[in-house]
């Protein structure tokens, strides 16, 4: 007799970096709320190269209940890859996406899950108030977030982070996008489908240290702005003609004070403060166009996403 895998209704996705004092109480919530929405589930951990005792927390929480599985990747690849890992062996009618740390509630999922049996295809929660966050934080998330909204051609949610829920439509063509620079939160906009929020207050972390340093956040606004938006390389064209305009306008001046006025005193001051500035011009310039094409070299070198070192994800047959 064939056997056939039984899709569980909802697949939730969360990606795990030095969480083992967070889990325990993350899968406690998890199970409750998802058994309190009456659904078929299954939870998958993605282990992102944790360098504490995550991993065997992951391995004793598979052993004891066959609603949740875990891939273990073989190093750090970074928290968007960790996420595509998920979404890659997620075979839910819906799919959860939500950070291990506990600043996104479990108890928020049901809310995103009746949404989206509205019509929509995401759901996505929109923080309202960040808890535990330093006002410089914020003010530099809520920065980014609108400067990427004024530069993209791709309409990214405000204030939202990758707490959502999506349809298995969408999960579908996000597995199909390779880039190695992922910016989930762009790629899930771009796809497209009806899209709505759901809005909720970002708890603090139950424990530990952020994995996300200003470094990170960084590296994540540069992969975000150049994934979705070609202003930086506009924006080094429009200095090289602003800084091409001024030097012209310079250069009659210049004239103009020594054939005509006879104004004018020799030395080196204004020598060297030219070359400094369209140097500073012209290597800002070559950065941004190196930022892109990295991220060219990086695509067609054809190397894995990600790697796996060991995996347990149980599927729910029936015959």
């Amino acid at each position: 007799m064939n056997e056939q895998i039984l899709h569980p209704d909802i697949s939730v996705v969360l990606p795990v970096f030095n969480e083992e004092k967070n889990l325990a109480a993350l899968a406690q919530r998890l199970k409750s709320v998802l058994e309190q929405t009456q659904v078929r589930y299954e939870v998958i951990f993605v282990n992102d190269g944790s360098t504490d005792n995550s991993l065997a927390i992951l391995k004793s929480m598979a052993a004891a209940d066959s609603s949740i599985g875990y891939i273990s990747l073989s190093r750090n690849f970074g928290h968007q890859v960790a996420i595509s890992a998920g979404l890659d062996v997620a075979t839910g009618n819906a799919v959860v996406v939500m950070d291990a740390d506990l600043q996104d509630p479990p108890e928020l999922i049901p809310d995103l899950y009746a949404k989206m049996q509205e019509g929509f295809e995401v759901v996505y929660g929109r923080r309202v108030y960040r808890k535990g966050e330093s006002f410089l934080k914020k003010l530099t998330a809520k920065f980014f977030y609108r400067l990427l909204s004024n530069i993209t051609h791709v309409a990214i949610p405000i204030d939202t982070g990758d707490f959502r829920i999506m349809d298995a439509r969408v999960v579908k063509v996000l597995k199909q996008m390779p880039e190695r620079n992922k910016f989930l939160r762009g790629q899930v906009a771009w796809v497209g489908f009806r899209q709505t929020w759901v809005d909720f207050v970002r708890d603090e972390r139950l424990d530990g240290k952020p994995g996300y340093t200003y470094r990170k956040m960084i590296r994540f606004a540069f992969d975000g702005i150049t994934s979705f938006s070609d202003f930086p390389l506009k924006m080094a064209s429009m200095l090289g003609f602003i800084v091409s305009g001024i030097a012209f306008l310079l250069m009659i001046y210049t004239l103009l004070a020594r054939l005509v006025f006879k104004d004018y005193v020799e030395g080196w001051a204004s020598i060297i403060l030219s070359v400094l500035f369209l140097g500073g011009v012209q290597l800002i310039c070559i950065g941004i166009a190196g930022e892109y094409l990295a991220r060219v070299f990086n695509n067609v070198q054809g190397r894995p996403l990600y790697v796996v070192d060991e995996q347990e994800i149980k599927k729910e047959k029936q015959s």
